[in-house]
């Protein structure tokens, strides 16, 4: 096993985290002769699975086909590669993040594409906790596919999201400095990562922001850089009950908008926390992960320490040259 090729999906994979929303974010890696074909992620719910992502680049970079390549539906891509991979992946591995799904639900059995596909030899992550998709590794080995379960921490910690929104509720604080620390003065970080936030707001069930932000920036908290501009519902934490109604948040079509100072019984599942440091020191012993950007395109002597703040870095990007997303958990 190289440990390089479950590294490259578990990076791919990262790049969606909660844009699958409700679905996990998992990577794969197609690999011949210990050469990497492709790597892929699940990018968004209802679309084609990392492995059907990656095995469709694969089968095109070894026999390219047009109608393959114009194929976007898992259904249609299942069907093709089941019908014409005439064993074309007979010498290949595969590493998937997340045992392959052995149900039927909004796409088909992934276990059952690479059973039908005949893999080498398939690499999985961690297992899955999910019953209803659960069961792949033993499908995949029961057809006489040898499969490795590397129980990997890393593919672990990018499941963590989906392990709790499944069960109840995952609340995480988003974040946005420059590299001294300092996070006044309007935008920090670049379009590419305002982009990102706003695509995670069309995801979410509720997005939580503190009042006083609320009364100096007087934000609109909408989706417009988006592919599709859907608000999602706000709350207000803080104790005053009542704000100026002009302030635009309030006035975005089909939002509801309510103020509260108690984080502990929301029912949503999958929450957002928008603030500066004021409010994360507030409430970052209630919340189960912060998405940090942080911006290196003004370059500063001294440079901020996040873990010094109690937080520990689960894994970082760069989304361009200068905006780089850290994922980290509270440890204190």
């Amino acid at each position: 096993m190289n440990k390089t090729f479950i590294t490259k999906a578990i990076n791919e994979a990262w790049k969606y985290q909660f844009l699958t929303y409700p679905n996990p974010a998992v990577g794969a890696c197609v690999v011949k002769d210990n050469n990497i074909l492709s790597t892929q992620a699940h990018k968004l719910a209802g679309m084609p699975h990392a492995e059907v992502n990656a095995i469709k680049e694969a089968f095109l970079k070894l026999n390219y086909n047009e109608h393959l390549n114009g194929l976007t539906s898992s259904n249609n891509i299942h069907k093709y590669l089941i019908k014409n991979h005439n064993n074309i992946f007979h010498d290949c591995e595969i590493y998937v993040t997340l045992e392959p799904c052995n149900h039927i639900g909004k796409t088909p059995s992934c276990a059952n594409l690479l059973k039908e596909l005949n893999f080498k030899k398939v690499y999985v992550g961690t297992l899955d906790t999910n019953k209803n998709a659960s069961g792949g590794v033993d499908t995949l080995i029961n057809t006489g596919i040898d499969v490795e379960v590397l129980n990997d921490k890393r593919c672990d910690d990018l499941l963590y999201p989906f392990t709790l929104w499944q069960k109840d509720k995952f609340l995480f604080f988003k974040l946005a400095i420059r590299e001294d620390g300092s996070c006044d003065g309007g935008y920090i970080t670049t379009q590419d990562s305002l982009d990102l936030v706003h695509e995670i707001r069309t995801k979410l069930d509720l997005l939580i922001i503190g009042g006083n932000t609320v009364k100096i920036d007087r934000p609109t908290l909408d989706s417009r850089f988006a592919k599709i501009n859907k608000a999602c519902d706000i709350m207000i934490y803080s104790k005053l009950k009542e704000f100026d109604k002009t302030i635009p948040l309030f006035n975005v079509p089909n939002r509801k908008v309510t103020i509260s100072d108690n984080i502990e019984n929301i029912k949503s599942n999958f929450i957002m926390i928008e603030g500066g440091f004021n409010l994360l020191n507030i409430v970052k012993s209630k919340i189960n992960m912060l998405m940090l950007f942080v911006s290196h395109k003004k370059k500063s002597k001294n440079i901020f320490n996040i873990e010094k703040e109690g937080f520990k870095i689960v894994h970082s990007y760069y989304i361009n040259e200068y905006d780089e997303i850290l994922f980290c958990k509270y440890i204190k």
